[in-house]
């Protein structure tokens, strides 16, 4: 038995040079990778404001998601990634919009940065679409 694999892409031109997807669904399985708080050109959003960032990482994971036929329902596990651990309240704060009701498990963690050092926060999170959809 084969199990279709689906990359989900958001038109970053990065993601044929280096191999990754916004997301990818495997079965029933959605993978969504490390999500910056970029604008669609690429620009940081709310450089210094954790919230913001973590506002718009949500906006482009729920969008990652219902390309690949789900949404923020199907969460099963959040990963908020920060480059200052102090900030953990504010992301928290921010990542309720998108997850309180679901409640799935989570995982917070600091860096020392990210690729860009105006990105305060990347989310990872994984879902599982139920079987009957």
């Amino acid at each position: 038995m084969t199990v279709q694999r689906t990359l989900i892409s958001n038109g970053n031109p990065m993601e044929k040079t280096v191999g990754f997807s916004r997301a990818v669904r495997v079965g029933s399985f959605i993978a969504v990778g490390g999500t910056a708080p970029v604008d669609p050109d690429g620009r940081t959003v709310g450089v210094g404001d954790v919230h913001a960032q973590t506002i718009r990482c949500f906006e482009i994971i729920k969008d990652a998601l219902e390309q690949a036929g789900s949404g923020l329902q199907d969460i099963v596990r959040t990963r908020i990634i920060l480059t200052e651990i102090d900030n953990w309240k504010a992301a928290i704060e921010a990542r309720k919009a998108f997850c309180l009701d679901v409640r799935p498990v989570d995982t917070i963690m600091a860096v020392t940065r990210f690729v860009n050092p105006e990105w305060l926060v990347e989310i990872e999170v994984d879902a599982i679409v139920p079987a009957d959809e």
